[in-house]
């Protein structure tokens, strides 16, 4: 049975919407997990900040109810319930036979941020710490060992987009270019695995400096949910993959919540699957996106997803 993809009010709007308020940038604070729709709203709720209805109403129409509706149509048992909420397999299902509107469901405001200050400030100070916990990092490790091309392949180039000091590729994993892009270039001098790194900000310029059909693969850790133009972005992933190429993108529930694009703290794990997804199927080019749940360790360590496509062979 196909999922749909509906932008379209919920009965339980007027539940999820009363006494969700927006925090301004100077109190934003930065939460240890920042996806889950009931922590989001329990933490505006505490607040007493003026509330913006338009711009929240834009979350829940945007994201949480798509899952909503494609369970409501059958394709979950015709159980309706919060995306936060479901069981972990839903996650690999709810790319799979999307009808996708016709036109990109998102508007600008979807793509604002609670702190708007530049990102070069931001990330100015070197940050060599990991942002998701060792079993998640494993999972994604392990993952890579599995669909990145073996070591020392001849020819092999792969992109680490929004890279820093450790992309958690197998140990002593080596292709001829490894290129790194990042925003700290401390980080990106210690990452060993590169063989050459660019530092780059995709929110100013989100266009890539390289040629078409330039790389293998793309991979994206954990920072696909601060992309502001993520269309422009995946638009110039696709020029820059070789046919046949592969990206993938892999996120958890772990965030700096004031960098991070609204759709995305206001909504829940499968939320983020349909939103990546309709990022490769918007930005056009590429194969329908698939989802997997690599979680090591449901409700005990870090979640982790990946949603992977690969460049069509033809356009």
């Amino acid at each position: 049975m196909a999922n749909y993809l509906q932008l379209r009010p919920h009965p339980s709007a007027p539940r999820i919407l009363a006494g969700v308020r927006s925090l301004p940038p100077s109190s934003a604070p930065l939460l240890p997990s920042c996806c889950a729709l009931d922590s989001t709203r329990n933490a505006f709720a505490e607040r007493k900040t003026a509330f913006r209805p338009a711009r929240r109403l834009v979350f829940v129409l945007g994201a949480s109810f798509w899952a909503q509706s494609m369970a409501t149509s059958g394709a979950f048992g015709g159980k309706s319930f919060l995306a936060s909420a479901r069981p972990s397999s839903s996650v690999e299902q709810v790319l799979r036979n999307v009808e996708w509107p016709e036109q990109f469901p998102f508007k600008e405001e979807d793509f604002q941020r609670f702190d708007e200050s530049s990102d070069s400030l931001f990330y100015e100070a070197p940050r060599f710490v990991t942002h998701i916990d060792d079993p998640a990092i494993a999972a994604l490790t392990k993952f890579y060992s599995r669909v990145l091309p073996p070591s020392n392949s001849p020819g092999v180039s792969i992109l680490d987009m929004c890279s820093s000091w450790i992309s958690h590729y197998p140990a002593g994993y080596k292709q001829e270019r490894i290129v790194g892009m990042g925003m700290n270039e401390e980080e990106l001098k210690r990452n060993s695995v590169l063989t050459e790194y660019i530092v780059q900000d995709l929110n100013v310029n989100p266009k890539l400096p390289f040629e078409d059909n330039s790389f293998d693969v793309i991979t994206n850790v954990v920072s696909v949910d601060y992309l502001t133009k993520p269309l422009d972005v995946f638009k110039e992933m696709s020029r820059i993959l070789k046919p046949g190429g592969q990206a993938i993108m892999s996120f958890s529930n772990r965030c700096f919540w004031t960098k991070a694009i609204s759709i995305w703290t206001s909504t829940g794990d499968t939320d983020h699957v349909m939103i990546v997804g309709s990022y490769f199927h918007y930005a056009g080019g590429f194969e329908p996106p698939q989802a997997v749940d690599i979680s090591p360790n449901p409700g005990r360590s870090d979640p982790m997803y990946v949603v992977h496509s690969r460049k069509a062979l033809t356009t």
